[in-house]
């Protein structure tokens, strides 16, 4: 962990008395220790195999890049991520839910106009996005930023294919006005497998479980004096909204999907964000 985001404050230099450590450092190691060594006695570890998770975690670091983060992506597919979504975002009752934020967002996407079309490929079933931003109260919040993404119509992130996809593909930010309203136009997602060719895709075939994520849009929503709300909105009729195999589905966040006939898209889906103060 780099030490410009650590939690921790680390003392200067490594003297090894044990001093000035940070108590909640010593609090987190002590019992990362204690059920890391209780497991493998429990298990009766061998060598071969801790050499082997040696060899997993390495892989997992080496294929990480600024475009991909495996160590997320195993994070969530054991349920570590969703687990401590939850610990951390008690929300009060009426606000929108959290889930994860998934492994694909990318920084420093274009602010765009309300109503501008996202899906820049020309590929997928076209779908209109609509809501409105409130707080607890009903009350429209303005100048909410929300940062919306989301995969192409083959199940994969811009992020994924840079040099397939236009940049900034299915992405973009919108900002509210005094109504509190957003509007955009991109594509109904679709259900996809997260990446296989790596040690997690790996794990998931030995574990017999599937690697399939619900379809689903993402929303970042962030706007002064709100906590900030990281969340999805999913496809009410996917096949895997049962079996996510991030366990991300949340039955709030399941959105409708209408089917339009001569409207100006294929798809309409309308959802509301309810955001909870600081």
């Amino acid at each position: 962990m780099h030490p410009e985001i650590s939690p921790f404050a680390f003392p200067a230099g490594l003297r090894g008395e044990g001093k000035d450590i940070d108590p909640r450092l010593r609090e987190v190691m002590a019992c990362l220790v204690k059920h890391l060594h209780a497991s493998a006695k429990e298990i009766n570890l061998t060598q071969g195999e801790w050499e082997y998770g040696i060899y997993f975690l390495t892989r997992t670091g080496q294929i990480c890049s600024g475009e991909r983060q495996e160590f997320l992506l195993l994070s969530d597919t054991l349920g570590l991520s969703m687990l401590v979504n939850a610990i951390n975002n008690h929300r009060p009752p009426g606000a929108t839910e959290n889930t994860v934020f998934g492994p694909f967002h990318v920084a420093g996407a274009p602010v765009r106009q309300m109503g501008d079309i996202i899906s820049l490929d020309d590929n997928g079933e076209s779908c209109f996005y609509e809501g409105t931003v409130l707080d607890l109260d009903g009350n429209p919040v303005e100048g909410a930023r929300i940062d919306v993404w989301s995969d192409n119509a083959d199940g994969f992130y811009e992020v994924q294919q840079p040099d397939i996809q236009p940049k900034w593909n299915n992405h973009g930010i919108f900002v509210t006005g005094v109504v509190g309203r957003y509007n955009f136009i991109g594509i109904k997602p679709v259900s996809y497998p997260i990446p296989g060719d790596g040690p997690v895709g790996y794990m998931l075939g030995h574990l017999g479980r599937h690697a399939y994520r619900p379809a689903h849009m993402h929303y970042l929503v962030t706007a002064p004096g709100f906590q900030k709300l990281v969340t999805l909105i999913f496809v009410g009729d996917d096949a895997y909204l049962e079996s996510d195999t991030v366990f991300g589905v949340k039955k709030t966040l399941v959105a409708p999907f209408e089917r339009l006939v001569d409207g100006p898209t294929l798809w309409h889906s309308t959802f509301d964000f309810v955001l909870a103060p600081l």
